[in-house]
């Protein structure tokens, strides 16, 4: 009997339970937020002075380079460097057979000593006549005959004393000797190889690589942007003319470099113009070819607006967007966004001092939709923990 009455005690609870209940759901369901406009994370739009740079492709070229090739034809006697190897200026590189130059000097030496006995005897021979055509023993004829012939051997005398100059020359340049510092390639000859004067193939190339040059490449569309937002007064012409580099393997180089000159022509076939920086590279890290990024200072916007990235959205025409609060309200604003800066945009327009610009909270707002600004969770200090 007992448990009869418990199981009825327990029917009646259930049914009294599903009875309340029935008309909470049918009245509809109770707001699970709290009523009023949303708190999201927001930032005054300030402006401060900035400096800019821009990254530009390059390519690493020698400081110097000389193109190493015969003066005068000859045998390959020896070669004085090791390939790959840095040389000194003046250091025998090539030694070409000399024994038909040293020849040519010899002869040329022989020539001069008959020219000047040739001078000698015309010489005598010329003031000898100059007495007697002054005592009228001889006519003018001979004299002048006499007297040219002076000055023929005389003439003879200089061009034997060019002729063993040029010898002297062409001996010296049996030696081979390196025009510049630096450091030497292949060689593309052998002990033995022929070679000419004038030729078209290079012995050997030297190139100083420290310093080393790089060719920037910038476009001239972009330089011409540049010189009109100087002049407008939208940017600051930078003093600081150093250039950093990015390297192919993304490492950042670590000589700091300074630009040198502009070229003032431009590309027909690219539409640029080159720049010219110069870096130290005493650990000849740069070879000549090497693929490089530049990063230029190119001026300082003095009233800059910076606001993070992840508060900047793209519409459905791919505009950038920004959203601020106005008036209480959520409200979109086209901007348009120049370089980025440490994770952050730069604005140039559609923003302007004074805005309250939304950061977090972006994915549960839309425009119009009463919103309430709030600090953002970066700026928020964690609370310590309090134990019970």
């Amino acid at each position: 009997m007992r448990q009869i009455m418990k199981i009825a005690s327990v029917l009646s609870v259930a049914l009294w339970v599903s009875g309340c209940g029935q008309p909470a759901e049918q009245g509809g369901q109770k707001p699970s937020g709290p009523s009023g406009p949303m708190v999201v994370g927001s930032m005054t739009v300030a402006a401060k002075p900035q400096s800019l740079s821009v990254e530009l492709p390059g390519r690493s070229k020698a400081y110097l380079e000389a193109e190493v090739r015969p003066q005068v034809s000859g045998i390959i006697m020896n070669r004085g460097f090791v390939e790959g190897k840095d040389v000194k200026q003046g250091q025998s590189l090539y030694q070409i057979d000399s024994a038909t130059y040293k020849a040519a000097l010899l002869s040329a030496k022989a020539n001069l000593e008959s020219a000047k006995a040739n001078l000698a005897s015309t010489e005598a021979t010329a003031k000898r006549y100059k007495k007697l055509v002054e005592e009228k023993s001889i006519s003018e004829q001979d004299y002048d005959l006499a007297n040219a012939s002076y000055l023929a051997a005389k003439a003879q005398v200089k061009v034997a004393e060019a002729a063993i100059y040029t010898a002297n020359i062409s001996l010296e340049y049996t030696e081979v000797r390196a025009p510049i510092s630096g450091r030497i390639g292949k060689s593309s000859v052998t002990p033995g190889a022929l070679v000419a004067a004038g030729q078209a193939q290079t012995l050997a190339t030297i190139q100083q690589l420290d310093p080393i040059n790089i060719e920037i490449s910038q476009s001239s569309a972009q330089l011409l942007r540049l010189k009109t937002k100087l002049k407008q007064g939208q940017l600051k012409a930078a003093d600081d003319a150093s250039v950093q580099l990015i390297l192919e393997d993304g490492s950042t180089y670590d000589q700091t470099g300074k630009l040198q000159f502009a070229e003032v022509s431009v590309d027909e076939s690219t539409g640029s113009i080159t720049l010219r920086a110069e870096f130290p590279n005493p650990d000849g890290v740069l070879l000549p070819g090497m693929y490089v990024r530049a990063i230029l200072n190119t001026g300082t916007d003095p009233e800059a607006i910076l606001v993070p990235q992840r508060a900047i959205t793209r519409n459905s025409k791919g505009q950038a967007v920004a959203m601020v609060i106005d008036d209480g309200k959520v409200a979109p604003r086209v901007v348009t966004t120049a370089e980025a800066i440490d994770h952050q945009w730069r604005i140039v327009d559609g923003l302007k001092v004074g805005d309250e610009l939304i950061v977090e909270g972006l994915q549960k707002i839309r425009p119009g939709a009463p919103v309430k600004a709030g600090p953002l969770m970066a700026d928020q200090k964690p609370q310590p923990q309090q134990h019970k």
